[in-house]
């Protein structure tokens, strides 16, 4: 039974305008995420769209704040399994270059682009709550914020110019994550040694 023939309650209706507006970013880019196509993939109306979400933009923060939500959390749980000895700097890169290239990076550059800063907070909010959680009230800290900064902004980079540039300069394309991920390496090497 389709969207259309069955009711839903409003939280599955929004998680499914979500997966649509998703669904649609990763295919065709931030332009595409109307109230007018996430309804007509969801088999809903225009009206139904706006009575959940008020307007595009509307809708486009509520995406941002999804998407935010769920990759700062992935990220943490690779961050504090590094931490245990359980996992690898290389997840942690590959999981926040992954977040920027399914729609991360074509969002956040839509928000900056277009002015709707409203639908970059989501992200920017997200990013730091991950940071105040991983905190450890230690010098590290400040390490942490860097090394997050540097990774955020390579991947963002990387998902709009990477492919081309790679191409460009007869690199592999996953240069900009080795590069990343020896960065990392690097910098908690030198800070074992101290």
């Amino acid at each position: 039974m389709s969207l259309a023939k069955r009711r839903l309650s409003p939280e599955a209706s929004r998680s499914a305008a979500l997966a649509a507006a998703r669904d649609l970013l990763v295919e065709a880019g931030p332009q595409a995420v109307t109230l007018k196509a996430v309804a007509a993939r969801m088999g809903r109306t225009h009206a139904n769209l706006l009575h959940h979400f008020g307007s595009a933009a509307g809708l486009q923060k509520a995406l941002s704040e999804t998407m935010a939500e769920r990759i700062t959390r992935q990220i943490g749980e690779a961050v504090l399994k590094v931490r245990a000895g359980q996992g690898s700097r290389r997840a942690v890169v590959d999981m926040t270059f992954d977040a920027f290239e399914k729609g991360g990076g074509a969002l956040a550059s839509w928000a900056i682009l277009s002015g709707n800063e409203d639908a970059l907070d989501p992200i920017l909010q997200a990013i730091h709550r991950l940071m105040d959680e991983l905190s450890d009230g230690t010098a590290h800290d400040e390490d942490m914020r860097r090394d997050t900064l540097d990774l955020v902004l390579s991947a963002m980079g990387d998902a709009l110019l990477g492919e081309a540039m790679a191409s460009a300069l007869d690199l592999p394309r996953d240069t900009a994550r080795e590069l990343a991920t020896a960065k990392l390496m690097a910098r908690h090497s030198e800070d074992a040694n101290k």
